[in-house]
């Protein structure tokens, strides 16, 4: 997939292209549904596919008292866009001199000169250009005028829910813990991705080595507790079965910020230090607590580990 900075590094000879326009915040099922009904236009017609997106939430921008965190980061997105298998995205930078582009000129420039658009998909609830003016409708009466046609695509819902798939929802679920609902919203497993670091070692001290990730990673971490999961490490490929903590180890309380880290189940000496590692959430485990003693401790880390195998087990049965 190619990725465009800017509307000018788009060649003249690229286009025409269907576009989908979105934060894209996720990549999750909504947007994913999105992206096939784009590719099968893109396909039937032989034009590009090409998602148009923004290095930020515009809220960060316009109002940035209510931006929410973002449940990946910029360049996550990116890579989970890839995967879909689209020939390009264009990511806006979204700054106060895009905020203040009408929406029209936001078509002809973006969209029309740039793209060469042959179709637009977006959701029914997407506004873009200075004061929000940019709507579905507005796309629609640009359209005949500049050749493209547009297309709402329907909010997805799960079976048996009837709140629609959204960013939003899912940080709900991850600040609540319930990694397994969030990876239905999402299609995929909830992860994040970063380097090993060097922690306290009270994990090998006391019998049960793990991964420390630093602080700076890709994705919305989720509630403090214990998981079972998967570590994935990307310089061997190997993908590790895995309990995983999220919190701050209140039973010795001197972890100063929240820390996610990987105990690899049946590795005692795994050396991960300075890899770049997935942590993939399957189930949550149970919540942080603070236990009277190390034995205590070690007794519970101990039942994580056989409860972490119990579920992995079944989910690969």
């Amino acid at each position: 997939m190619i990725v465009f900075r800017e509307p000018r590094d788009v060649p003249a000879d690229f286009g025409p292209s269907v576009v989908a326009i979105g934060k894209f915040d996720g990549v999750h099922a909504g947007h994913r549904a999105v992206i096939r009904r784009l590719k099968e236009i893109a396909e039937a017609t032989g034009t590009r596919s090409v998602a148009v997106t923004f290095d930020r939430n515009p809220l960060a921008v316009l109002r940035p008292d209510r931006c929410p965190e973002n449940v990946v980061t910029v360049e996550r997105k990116l890579e989970l866009l890839s995967e879909l298998d689209l020939d390009a995205t264009l990511l806006l930078t979204f700054d106060a001199e895009l905020a203040s582009r009408s929406a029209e000129d936001f078509v002809t420039g973006i969209l029309v000169d740039a793209l060469q658009v042959s179709t637009v998909l977006v959701g029914r609830d997407f506004r873009f250009g200075r004061g929000g003016a940019g709507t579905p409708e507005l796309l629609r009466r640009l359209g005949p005028e500049h050749g493209f046609s547009v297309e709402v695509v329907d909010d997805v819902f799960l079976d048996g829910s009837d709140r629609r798939v959204s960013s939003t929802w899912i940080r709900e679920l991850l600040m609540d813990g319930d990694v397994a609902a969030a990876a239905r919203v999402l299609d995929r497993h909830v992860d994040v991705r970063g380097e090993v670091v060097h922690g306290l070692k009270r994990g090998r001290e006391l019998g049960f080595p793990t991964a420390n990730l630093s602080a700076s990673v890709d994705s919305f971490v989720p509630a403090d507790g214990v998981y079972a999961g998967w570590l994935v490490d990307h310089h061997t490929g190997l993908r590790h079965r895995a309990a995983i903590s999220v919190g701050t180890n209140p039973t010795f309380d001197d972890v100063l910020e929240r820390q996610v880290e990987a105990h690899v189940i049946g590795e005692q000496d795994l050396d991960l230090y300075g890899q770049d590692v997935t942590v993939e959430f399957v189930e949550r485990l149970r919540g942080m607590v603070a236990f009277e003693g190390i034995e205590k401790l070690k007794d519970q880390m101990a039942a994580d580990v056989t409860d972490a195998e119990r579920v992995l087990a079944r989910v690969d049965g």
